[in-house]
């Protein structure tokens, strides 16, 4: 039967996990109003990037601003009164020495004065809440991220409470993905975290044929889901390209560690049977049933712990009717020469050379009965027509 082989290679084979992910955003803000007023400008794009500090929209604040002109007044009065009331305390001190004023009037006065101060502290503190607030008024972006669209238009009235927000903010640059793997390949993650590796991880589109964006894992859960069996793990990416996007779902290849100078055959050469896993190993015209103990796959590739030596020839194409001890000839490098497929080793075909001049099937005895290619038969006529059938019969 004609194969095609293939031999078996020293090589490194990637030891990496699988598993289902969705981008997440670091740091997803919605933008409140602090404090209750008009909204009268709005000073971003939507969609548009915006940077930790950046004004996004802006509150009516005169109502503040006379609030706070309110405030100051109340302390200069309030500081007025201290002032005075700390002159007359200074003077019953005097007196009292002398026992001219009471006792009580002495501690009354004290007491006016603790009042007073009192008093201008608390004014201070209204000033600063006043200024808060018109502080509040200019609305600042507290994340570099990009805006979303717009949920509230000038003119409106917002209040503090208001639970739909200005806008949303989403930062998309580190990005990071959350996916899952099975419990069972905990102890390599862990083992290689507690090492100081690095553990490079993929992100792949929905299709798993296009390579989205490369980055690490940061860090994984502290607690399996018992539902499932799974640790959900967090890997952070760059994303300068904007090529991950919140809330997409993406396929997630996690390299764990790389298995170096392996024995590596193409996966295709794997079979499975009554043997348990085995190859074809190719011998000179022969192929022979060698059970494998397969390590690592990586892609089309898969590493060999036990059974092949580099340098042995496996089947990789050809080998569903294959047995022990079939023969075999190789195609592929011999086919690209010119040589044809050449005799099969079973020697049930005669050799057809492209356009030979007769073709012929041999019987249990030996003999040959056929047909010229010009169509003159050696025999009479039915015998000719005889040897056409069983010709294509034999092709």
């Amino acid at each position: 039967m004609p194969v095609v082989a293939a031999a078996a290679v020293t090589g490194d084979i990637d030891i990496t996990l699988n598993g289902l992910g969705t981008v997440t955003s670091l740091a997803t803000v919605t933008v409140k109003s602090q404090i209750s007023g008009q909204f009268i400008r709005i000073d971003y794009q939507e969609g548009q990037m915006i940077n930790k500090g950046d004004l996004l929209a802006e509150i009516d604040s005169r109502p503040y601003e006379l609030a706070l002109a309110q405030a100051q007044g109340a302390l200069e009065r309030d500081q007025a009164l201290l002032q005075a009331a700390e002159l007359d305390l200074k003077r019953y001190q005097d007196l009292a020495k002398t026992n001219a004023i009471p006792r009580q009037q002495l501690d009354t006065q004290v007491s006016l004065v603790a009042q007073d101060r009192g008093l201008v502290v608390s004014d201070k503190a209204q000033i600063d809440t006043q200024k808060l607030n018109i502080a509040y008024c200019h609305i600042v972006s507290p994340v570099t991220g990009r805006a979303g669209l717009r949920l509230v238009d000038p003119g409106n009235y917002v209040t503090a409470n208001d639970a739909t927000g200005i806008v949303v903010i989403t930062q998309l640059q580190p990005i990071s993905v959350i996916f899952t793997v099975a419990e069972d390949n905990l102890p390599q993650i862990v083992k290689r975290l507690r090492a100081g590796a690095t553990m490079p991880v993929t992100a792949f589109d929905r299709s798993g044929a296009t390579k989205l964006a490369t980055g690490t894992l940061k860090t994984l859960d502290n607690q399996i889901d018992t539902t499932t069996g799974t640790l959900k793990l967090r890997a952070e990416f760059a994303n300068e390209d904007d090529s991950l996007f919140p809330n997409q779902f993406v396929n997630v290849q996690l390299l764990i560690d790389t298995l170096h100078d392996a024995t590596v055959v193409p996966t295709s050469a794997i079979q499975r049977g009554a043997p348990g896993t085995f190859v074809y190993l190719v011998n000179a015209d022969t192929v022979t049933v060698r059970p494998v103990t397969l390590g690592p796959a990586s892609g089309e590739r898969v590493a060999i712990q036990e059974g092949l030596a580099p340098g042995d020839r496996v089947v990789v194409d050809g080998a569903d009717k294959l047995r022990n001890g079939a023969r075999v000839v190789l195609r592929g490098a011999d086919e690209s020469t010119g040589g044809g497929r050449g005799p099969v080793g079973s020697g049930a075909r005669g050799g057809a050379g492209g356009s030979g001049a007769a073709t012929g099937t041999p019987d249990p005895a030996g003999n040959t009965a056929g047909t010229a290619a010009n169509g003159n038969a050696a025999s009479e006529p039915g015998t000719a027509t005889d040897g056409r059938r069983r010709s294509r019969g034999a092709q």
